[in-house]
């Protein structure tokens, strides 16, 4: 199996890389089992928490793809005093050959 690697920069900067992510593995787990500070994943992946969300650097944007009307809805509905142009949820971005050197930037948790 193919793997790629990304970086997480958390919220007081420090950036962790894993070089090892498996290519059809989600964006949120990758963070959730490697301890990535912001990334919970609290609903499992279903798209329905906003505790995995991220931005993702203006570079990556095509690779990664744009997010539907539902991830929108959710982020908009749970984060929207962070919600940016560049915001996706980590549950639905599935990691691509595409995708290899991906970084995406924690967003901060609402208050």
């Amino acid at each position: 199996m193919s793997t790629v690697t990304v970086t997480f920069v958390q919220q007081n900067g420090e950036e962790k890389t894993f070089s090892d992510c498996s290519v059809g593995e989600s964006l949120m787990n990758i963070g959730r089992d490697n301890e990535v500070e912001g990334i919970l994943g609290d609903c499992g992946g279903s798209c329905s928490c906003g505790t995995c969300h991220v931005y993702v650097a203006d570079e990556w944007q095509a690779a990664v793809g744009a997010a539907d009307e539902i991830e929108e809805m959710t982020i908009e509905g749970v984060a929207p005093e962070t919600m940016q142009p560049s915001s996706r949820l980590g549950c639905q971005i599935i990691l691509t050959e595409a995708m290899d050197g991906l970084k995406v930037t924690v967003a901060p948790a609402e208050e």
